[in-house]
């Protein structure tokens, strides 16, 4: 059975969550899994492991930073290993953006890093408006609205559709 190190770059701590239920799929299928935020992923932690997964949450159109600049920094391992990304955005829980091949966020970001990882993966996130910032609460219904989503400031609706995360932890498997 193989080793897998899980990364995730969370906003919210739904990555998190989908990670973490990603890390048992993997588990129960006999493999081990190692789950790591990215800021404590370690060039040690890479070599050890024979699979690399990294999971990155989108705010505001753009991955965080640290998630560009970790994949530059180590291009080479996640080319030489099975390798696989997800997104996580709000824009997947559209029908139409919910695969690799019409999400514009993964398809921009990979571009942009000339990044091929094995598997890639784009699901659906969470929006709570109650647990963002005055700023972040209106800038998100702004969005929202203009693309015709949920706008009530009272909303807390989970779009992840958690059959698509158990087929990608098992297509990680098969790596």
């Amino acid at each position: 059975m193989s080793k897998t190190l899980l990364i995730y770059s969370t906003t919210d701590g739904h990555t998190r969550k989908i990670s973490q239920h990603m890390q048992q799929v993997i588990e129960q299928q006999g493999h081990t899994v190692t789950l790591l935020p990215i800021e404590e992923a370690t060039q040690d932690s890479l070599d050890q492991h024979d699979k690399l997964v990294i999971g990155a949450s989108i705010r505001y159109g753009k991955h965080q930073q640290v998630v560009a600049d970790f994949i530059t920094q180590n291009k080479t391992l996640l080319e030489s290993k099975p390798s696989a990304f997800y997104t996580v955005n709000l824009v997947a829980r559209k029908a139409e953006k919910c695969q690799p091949e019409t999400n514009p966020y993964i398809i921009k970001f990979l571009t942009q890093l000339n990044w091929k990882p094995n598997l890639k993966g784009v699901f659906a996130g969470k929006l709570n408006y109650q647990s963002y910032s005055f700023i972040d609460r209106n800038m998100i219904r702004f969005i929202m609205w203009m693309t015709k989503g949920p706008t009530d400031p009272s909303s807390n609706i989970e779009f992840t559709n958690w059959q698509s995360v158990d087929d990608f932890a098992t297509a990680v498997c098969d790596l």
